[in-house]
């Protein structure tokens, strides 16, 4: 028996909030680009029914993510709403419409992290990558979470375009007070997929950067955790195969998928319980059909570029939706 069987709820809901956002960056996994919400997103009535149901369900934790969230009208409000009823909260954003505003209404909730993303050490590469894109505003977001007292999480994409910038973004993050700095070998799933011969290190390159993250782990001086296991989606999914992780990953018109990097959903949220998603999603990680399409995208990565393409759990009792 593996250790979700025991458990009446989720641990964590990552909820994407929409698929718009201010960018079209080259190694986005969900398609996300400015005007590009999906257009069955969840409206606000039912966002707080859905917050609703998570504070009922006493899940601890969340991540608002998207897209960008701070796109979303309602996101503050539903930030406010699971905050107030004690949910800790992480909030993950690209930075470029974090104000000082904003960040005083986050202060007064629970927040475990504010995840921005750092891909860069020089605005050039900044905007190679992510086209629009201000370097400036990212770093003057950093600063705001840590003069509010938030603690700041960093995020680093590593791509062909900025590899030869890990260094210094890693020296950068910890200039700026980040807590711990996050990074991996990229998903080959949505934009990043299509563009995966532009974008993907090479073998060699993906090896050195693995070696200057674990030399940075090493030199651990107690102010920066370098997060880079598993580092690869493979090796997280060979994981998951024997120790399911407790997490729902809800999309932005409240479907809900067993894992990002594979094409199966397990409930939506308009017509089933939160109760019921998380029997299905269980049910999910002993189903022949989900346990191939894991073994699949770990076996070929290649596989994984589908899993924007939602399907279906055989006899999960969830209608074929197709993106």
């Amino acid at each position: 028996m593996n250790a979700i069987a025991s458990l009446q709820g989720p641990l964590f809901v990552s909820w994407q909030m929409t698929r718009d956002c201010d960018l079209a960056c080259l190694h986005c996994c969900t398609d996300s680009a400015p005007g590009l919400g999906l257009a069955d997103e969840l409206s606000a009535e039912e966002a707080l029914q859905l917050a609703d149901a998570i504070i009922a369900a006493d899940i601890p934790y969340v991540m608002l993510c998207g897209g960008e969230p701070l796109r979303v009208p309602y996101f503050l409000a539903v930030a406010e709403k699971l905050g107030r009823a004690g949910v800790h909260l992480k909030i993950e954003t690209n930075g470029q419409r974090l104000t000082a505003a904003v960040v005083a209404r986050l202060a007064a909730l629970p927040i475990r992290s504010i995840q921005i993303s750092l891909d860069a050490d020089s605005q050039e590469v900044y905007q190679r990558q992510r086209p629009g894109a201000s370097l400036a505003k990212v770093h003057t977001a950093c600063r705001l979470v840590r003069a509010a007292g938030l603690p700041l999480e960093v995020t680093f994409a590593p791509t062909r375009m900025n590899i030869h910038e890990a260094e210094a973004v890693i020296a950068r993050a910890r200039q700026l007070g980040a807590f711990r700095f996050n990074s991996g070998k990229l998903m080959r799933i949505g934009r990043a997929a299509r563009l995966w011969g532009k974008i993907a290190l090479s073998r060699e390159a993906e090896d050195r950067f693995r070696s200057l993250l674990d030399s940075e782990a090493a030199a651990i001086d107690g102010a920066m955790e370098i997060c880079h296991i598993p580092f690869t989606v493979a090796a997280g999914l060979r994981q998951s195969l024997t120790t399911p992780p407790a997490i729902l990953l809800v999309l932005p018109n409240g479907t809900v998928k067993v894992a990002a990097a594979v094409r199966y959903l397990c409930g939506d949220l308009r017509r089933m319980t939160l109760g019921q998603i998380w029997d299905n999603y269980r049910a999910a990680w002993n189903n022949d059909a989900v346990i191939a399409a894991v073994r699949r995208a770990v076996a070929d990565e290649e596989s994984q570029a589908s899993a924007n393409q939602w399907l279906s759990i055989p006899n999960g009792g969830v209608e074929q939706c197709v993106t």
